[in-house]
């Protein structure tokens, strides 16, 4: 059994989504792993990481306008602002989503479905440097 481990950094542009599915299925290739499992980990408490369509940026669109809907910045609820109104709000949604995906390897790839993709959510307004780690062990 061998593990690879590869530090990606990647620059959001604010509250949305950014695919990072080729820099995953790079990091996967060149662990020269076959067959394995492929992790995926975000070090941030206010964003996060999911697998959904990638054939229609509508799906990403509207994913984020439901969760703004469903946690939204500067609710009087939360006592946390301390960064701002988004601040509270961003690590609830973090807490709502993932921030840790396992993908199963196969032939040297991921094996994402055929409209799958593999996302950052930057629950923040404003663009960050977000750390992503993919391990791989097969």
């Amino acid at each position: 059994m061998s593990a690879q481990s590869k530090i990606l950094t990647v620059q959001t542009r604010g509250r949305g989504t950014t695919e990072i599915t080729s820099e995953v299925q790079a990091a996967v290739a060149a662990s020269g792993i076959a067959e394995g499992l492929c992790t995926v980990f975000i070090h941030h408490t206010s964003a996060s990481l999911v697998i959904n369509e990638n054939a229609d940026r509508d799906v990403q669109r509207d994913l984020d306008a439901f969760l703004s809907r469903l946690v939204p910045d500067g609710d009087p609820l939360f006592v946390h602002t301390m960064e701002g109104p988004d601040d509270m709000p961003a690590h609830v949604r973090t807490a709502l989503t993932q921030t840790s995906l396992s993908i199963p390897v196969t032939g040297g790839r991921c094996a994402l479905g055929t409209w799958q993709g593999v996302f950052l959510w930057e629950h923040r307004r404003h663009g960050y440097r977000r750390r992503v780690t993919v391990t791989v062990v097969g």
